[in-house]
């Protein structure tokens, strides 16, 4: 039943973009009910973002599909994600990257994101409890790098672990305005970013949370 609900869904994201046939493969192959509260299961395949619990929200489908597109997939083998959430952005992510990393600060999130990855099958999803702003050197260097959560600067040790010539795609916080921005590293930095469109995610937190 999934299957023909997220067909739908993608019929309604692609009225909204231009949707990549590799990423609506994607989100079609996953059942977003997973995600949601049960209260809300209703509302699984609206595009419409949806609460989860500790103050976070599981990013509209039609957010994801962008986000995912932003990243530009085709090519990359490795992506970091910052701020796992729910899960959902990095179950889409595994269907497009060889290895998938993931990391949440919120403990309580994190082990039901894992339960639900768990139970998917999906095996190329690594994830881990931090303070994203660390990255995850263990594993670096990064193809991509997409950040869940919005904040004022790229750290510097991301852009360390992130690949020659790969992409970051970050909500940047310009003044009281959220832009989802994309960057290419070149000669070892950031060059000037693209600004893609305007956003609304919740903040970068310092910390763990457990």
């Amino acid at each position: 039943m999934f299957k023909l609900e997220g067909h739908l869904m993608c019929d309604e994201i692609a009225k909204q973009i231009c949707l990549q046939e590799d990423v609506r493969e994607a989100i079609c192959s996953i059942d977003r009910k997973m995600f949601v509260p049960s209260s809300l299961k209703h509302l699984a395949y609206n595009l419409d973002a949806l609460p989860m619990g500790a103050d976070q929200w599981i990013s509209s489908p039609l957010t994801v599909a962008k986000m995912t597109q932003y990243l530009v997939p085709k090519g990359g083998d490795s992506v970091l994600e910052i701020g796992c959430g729910s899960g959902y952005q990095a179950m889409v992510l595994a269907k497009l990257f060889r290895r998938v990393f993931s990391i949440e600060r919120i403990e309580k999130l994190l082990l039901e994101a894992k339960e639900r990855i768990r139970k998917s099958g999906i095996s190329n999803i690594n994830t881990k409890l931090d303070d994203g702003q660390k990255g995850w050197e263990a594993f670096a260097p990064y193809d991509r790098i997409l950040f869940s959560a919005c904040i004022k600067d790229i750290p510097e040790v991301l852009i360390g672990q992130l690949e020659e010539g790969g992409i970051i795609v970050a909500p940047i916080l310009e003044g009281n305005t959220q832009v989802i921005k994309r960057y290419r590293k070149k000669d070892n930095r950031l060059g000037i970013p693209e600004v893609l469109e305007k956003c609304l995610f919740v903040p970068v937190v310092d910390g763990v949370m457990r």
